[in-house]
């Protein structure tokens, strides 16, 4: 078993813990998966009242960012006429803010508006054949992209150019992710693990002084050395097809992914950005390494190429493993 421990621990969060503090489990259902939040309770804590807050915030998420959803704000933006400026909330506008910045560092690799593609290979909320042909490849693609898009952060406001489409599907779990351990602190808890259809951040430590241990996800039927990280004040997220629902897409090529990576898992210190960056490692492929390197990323890129499995460590990844 390798170990990954983060690079510093805050000496506070040992002060601030309760070694009698009782470990509480909440869970439910959210965009198509589950939700599961596991913290230590302060004295007085109400359960039911923290997952009311939970629930509420999450329904919140889902009417401003679903694309499964008719009436949520992105499908709203979706069959908005041409030229058309919506102005997003704080939470749609973080995502789109962080979602154009990776789409152009990755190069479009990843692309929060491939809506038409996703539709076009029957992964989006409306029916379709399973398989694209090339015309509704090439329909789509001139329907789709990052670049199509003009924002104006400041004040919030995205203009529909005509046509396009966003699925935020690649980065909004990620968000929602984050957006609980935040409810959570605010609401007192410092300690707790919010995990979101596998997406997932760690704050604190647990009573008994231990963090909060994740077992790296892996492909199944590979064999590969398990690696357990200690997510403190980090969160991570895996890519990879083998995952219920999941089928990446290629958004420069509008085709299925075919670069040999079976997963990609990143760590940082936002699930927003691990999810985001996630997709891209898996669209880049092989490739992809050397972005992971150019931006210092923590991750593990695992490739099958002609039967030959190999697991990719990026250097700061390998500097958290324990001797």
């Amino acid at each position: 078993m390798r170990i990954a421990l983060p690079p510093t621990i805050d000496p506070a969060a040992f002060a601030a813990h309760d070694p009698s503090a009782v470990v509480l489990d909440l869970h439910g259902e959210t965009m198509g998966t589950s939700w599961n939040v596991r913290f230590a309770a302060p004295a007085g804590t109400d359960p039911s009242s923290i997952r009311s807050a939970i629930v509420t915030r999450l329904a919140g998420l889902v009417r401003e960012m679903s694309h499964w959803v008719p009436d949520s704000l992105l499908c709203r933006f979706n069959r908005s006429a041409p030229g058309t400026w919506t102005t997003l909330p704080p939470d749609f506008a973080h995502v789109m803010t962080r979602g154009l910045e990776i789409a152009e560092a990755t190069s479009g690799a990843f692309d929060p508006a491939i809506g038409t593609l996703t539709d076009a290979w029957g992964l989006g909320a409306l029916p379709s054949a399973a398989s694209a042909s090339a015309a509704d490849i090439e329909t789509a693609l001139v329907r789709s992209g990052w670049s199509r898009l003009s924002f104006a952060p400041g004040g919030a406001h995205l203009r529909q150019p005509g046509g396009i489409a966003l699925d935020l599907s690649g980065i909004a779990k990620g968000h929602a992710v984050d957006v609980i351990a935040d409810l959570l602190h605010d609401a007192g808890i410092l300690h707790a693990l919010v995990e979101i259809g596998g997406e997932l951040v760690g704050r604190g430590i647990r009573p008994d002084g231990d963090p909060w241990w994740v077992d790296l996800e892996s492909p199944p039927g590979l064999t590969l050395e398990p690696l357990r990280i200690a997510l403190y004040g980090q969160a991570i997220a895996t890519s990879g097809d083998y995952r219920r629902g999941a089928h990446t897409l290629d958004p420069r090529l509008g085709r299925p992914t075919d670069t040999g990576v079976v997963s990609a898992s990143v760590i940082h210190q936002t699930a927003l950005e691990a999810d985001a960056w996630a997709t891209a490692l898996t669209v880049l492929g092989p490739d992809g390494l050397c972005l992971a390197h150019h931006e210092d990323m923590v991750a593990r890129i695992v490739t099958e190429i002609d039967g030959r499995v190999c697991e990719h460590l990026t250097a700061p990844l390998l500097a958290m493993l324990s001797d």
